[in-house]
């Protein structure tokens, strides 16, 4: 089964069409902690003539069924001489590092260096308390960009940490706002999925270890759907820590994170932010790949069917693959590279879409206070 993860529609934004560096992938271990070490996938733009040549093995949402994705990048290939930025994508809770692999492969191939983990404790086939998430995530995307700093060879000539972006799904884009600046509300802690996990407290707003997890290599986050706000993990006080550039990418109907939470992270950050809204799309908005064919099925296991955990009930996976992959491109190629792609972040005129192709799309800017 042909599992594309590389679609491009023919009225895809003009970012989303292929960069003209062909791709590199490679799997690494990274040792986030003495006790935790996170299966990497690193996609990197990759020397002149190097050719498609690799599928990715992986399972769907049920943890064991395998299927196989099929994109554009070449296993091993040798890395673009030169220095590139570091974009860290990060998964929900359950995920895997290539249920956005439709971005990682874009941005490769317009020269950002990209390192998906899979956390340990929230992948399809490893999902532990959720505790464990709330605690690590944002100390798993900390431990990357250190990982990527210490990775040697050509590809540690390569990546460039000290200009880094971080996209998040869901409990990703929880992590993310952490890093980014939000730490979290007293109210965090009395949350019941928290319960028996007293060092999330180390995430608290004001709090010397988040200072401490804060790193000025990052340079600007987009969270996707994420996770927490709607739970009162944060307050005013953490929105007002954050600082660092974001792009947030939201469906209106999502009722796993809350719409009018995600919109009021936007609204009380301190930080010069967009918010892209996808009109009537739900939690799946732009993050996951296409579902696979396996998926498809209804399953025993989960009583339902694992498409639902990648499709919409009103967008095509693709075109919204493609809408991220088009602002991606141009929110980071700003805040990592100093491109001038304001007009792409314009939401009056859509730069970059052909006549109605922004249909159920709203753009809101504010700027830092």
């Amino acid at each position: 089964m042909h599992n594309r993860i590389d679609l491009i529609r023919p009225d895809a934004p003009a970012l989303a069409l292929r960069g003209s560096h062909p791709v590199g992938v490679t799997t690494h271990g990274i040792e986030v902690s003495p006790s935790r070490s996170l299966t990497t996938e690193i996609w990197y733009p990759a020397g002149t003539g190097t050719a498609p040549g690799t599928v990715y093995h992986t399972l769907i949402r049920d943890g064991e069924t395998p299927t196989i994705l099929h994109g554009s990048a070449c296993r091993d290939a040798p890395p673009l001489q030169g220095r590139a930025p570091l974009i860290v994508i990060s998964h929900g809770y359950p995920g895997n590092r290539f249920l956005m692999s439709h971005l990682a492969e874009s941005l490769a191939a317009r020269g950002f260096v990209v390192a998906a983990p899979d956390h340990a404790g929230s992948t399809y086939d490893d999902q532990q308390d959720f505790s464990v998430t709330l605690l690590n995530r944002p100390l798993d995307q900390r431990g990357v960009i250190d990982g990527m700093a210490q990775v040697d060879g050509a590809l540690g000539a390569l990546v460039d940490c000290d200009r880094t972006g971080l996209i998040g799904y869901s409990m990703g884009g929880y992590g993310a706002l952490i890093l980014g600046g939000a730490g979290l509300a007293p109210s965090a802690l009395a949350h019941p999925r928290a319960a028996g996990e007293p060092a999330i407290g180390q995430h608290l707003a004001g709090s010397d270890s988040h200072a401490t997890l804060r790193d000025p290599r990052l340079r600007a986050i987009m969270p996707i759907g994420p996770w927490g706000n709607g739970q009162a993990m944060w307050d005013p006080r953490s929105f007002a820590g954050l600082n660092t550039p974001m792009m947030m990418l939201a469906g209106t109907a999502d009722d796993v994170s809350n719409y009018a939470a995600m919109r009021a992270i936007f609204e009380g950050a301190a930080s010069h932010r967009y918010l892209l809204s996808f009109a009537n799309a739900g939690h799946n908005a732009a993050a996951p790949i296409p579902a696979p064919a396996e998926s498809w099925g209804h399953s025993p296991k989960l009583g339902w069917s694992p498409f639902e955990h990648y499709g919409d009930a009103i967008w095509d996976s693709v075109r919204m693959n493609n809408i991220a992959q088009h602002f991606a491109a141009a929110f980071f190629g700003m805040h990592l590279r100093g491109e001038d792609t304001l007009a792409y972040l314009d939401g009056e005129t859509f730069a970059g879409f052909a006549p109605g192709g922004a249909s159920g799309l709203t753009l809101a800017h504010l700027p830092a206070p």
